[in-house]
């Protein structure tokens, strides 16, 4: 009998539909609901739950010895925040509020442990995340490191527009000019100067929501 070798790499797998996972896996897990501004956890509270953002937008945001504020992530649905505590974190290293409602689910980290070690497709998605949020810090970095202020609100604005997933005007979850100061690390009046010269060249539609166009990328690769 003759056989035939099978590249089992390139044998196509089906999508990981994470939610429909989520929701059928019979978790014990909450869902908690957050209207625009209320906070979901606090720096240095104790690190005890991972959660997935299944709707709305979420700040990280890390607060000095000084008081000063420093956006250091924005999240949105799909996206895992809290999984600090899976690697030993005992207590938030940053507070973390709804910029608009959002439904979050909650899970206790000894239940998201063992999903992990139970569920490869879990774990798969998981590590993706975990890569993704490791590329974008590096990202961040570099931009504050050699980008001028204009191009970075450029990139921020790109980003929470979730850039590349439609080619039509994207809303951008209301946010004030001073939270898009500390994103940036700027000024609240070059973040005022540069939204009017965006809005007047149709990279963006501002008139209290921010709609971004596509076009608004040339700000990014312009030299």
């Amino acid at each position: 009998m003759a056989r035939k070798r099978v590249n089992l790499s390139a044998v196509p797998r089906p999508a990981f539909d994470l939610q429909a996972f989520l929701d059928s896996a019979g978790l014990a897990r909450t869902v908690a609901t957050y209207d625009t501004g209320s906070v979901i956890f606090s720096q240095g509270d104790p690190a005890e739950d991972v959660l997935y953002i299944q709707d709305g937008t979420v700040k990280l945001s890390v607060l000095s010895r000084t008081g000063k504020e420093a956006v250091v992530a924005m999240l949105g649905k799909g996206d895992f925040l809290g999984e600090g505590c899976l690697a030993g974190q005992r207590r938030r290293m940053a507070t973390a509020s709804a910029l608009g409602p959002s439904t979050l689910l909650v899970v206790e980290k000894p239940q998201m442990v063992a999903m992990l070690h139970e569920q490869p497709l879990l774990a798969d998605r998981f590590l993706l995340h975990m890569l993704a949020r490791n590329i974008r810090i590096e990202e961040d970095l570099v931009d504050q490191l050699f980008n001028s202020s204009e191009k970075r609100l450029a990139r921020t604005l790109l980003l929470l527009a979730r850039y590349g997933k439609s080619d039509q005007p994207v809303r951008v979850p209301k946010l004030s000019q001073e939270t898009l100061a500390e994103i940036v690390g700027t000024t609240r009046s070059r973040i005022n100067f540069f939204m009017n010269k965006f809005r007047d060249l149709g990279f963006i539609e501002y008139n209290g929501e921010i709609k971004v166009n596509r076009s608004l990328l040339t700000v990014v690769l312009h030299d």
